[in-house]
């Protein structure tokens, strides 16, 4: 059964990023046979993301690094995603998601930062060694009410990718 986790990169808690990650997560749970795990919310953490040690942040890297698929989601910032999201990923290692699949989401005001999900967050993952075998999410804020129909369709073209990637066809 996969593992699926959404990493909320919002400084803000339990925000529209958050929502809009967290039924992704289980959309996808539902076609891949996964079970969801609980969100690694950030701004719950914020406050400890500059302490070394800390052993509630490591606990929170290593659940995400074990995980088999994270939907790593950011508001969309200058641009870019948060600093939030940032400083966790920072703490991990050179290949530090290595053996997870991951699927950046970001959301948007406005169209104008559509890209910004390929050309910011996905880098990044890569370069931690996560596997991105989809197309980024660029979500418009403002079609948060139909978000289940927007995942729904969004799976239905990436499902195939997903599925070979997570080792299930």
């Amino acid at each position: 059964m996969v593992s699926i986790l959404a990493l909320v990169g919002n400084p803000q808690a339990h925000s529209r990023t958050g929502l809009i990650a967290e039924d992704l997560a289980r959309s996808l749970a539902d076609q891949l046979g996964g079970h969801v795990e609980d969100t690694i919310d950030l701004a719950d953490v914020a406050d400890e993301l500059f302490r070394f040690p800390s052993a509630r942040v490591d606990h929170l890297l290593a659940r995400a690094a074990d995980a088999d698929l994270v939907i790593v989601a950011s508001p969309t910032y200058k641009a870019s995603y948060t600093g939030l999201l940032k400083a966790f990923l920072d703490r991990y290692p050179a290949n530090g998601l290595a053996d997870v699949v991951a699927i950046p989401l970001m959301t948007v005001a406005s169209d104008a930062h559509a890209l910004a999900v390929e050309h910011t967050l996905r880098p990044l993952l890569v370069e931690l060694g996560a596997s991105l075998p989809t197309r980024g999410i660029s979500f418009p804020v403002a079609e948060i009410d139909t978000r289940v129909a927007v995942h729904a369709k969004w799976v239905e073209n990436e499902h195939r990718h997903l599925s070979r990637a997570i080792g299930r066809h």
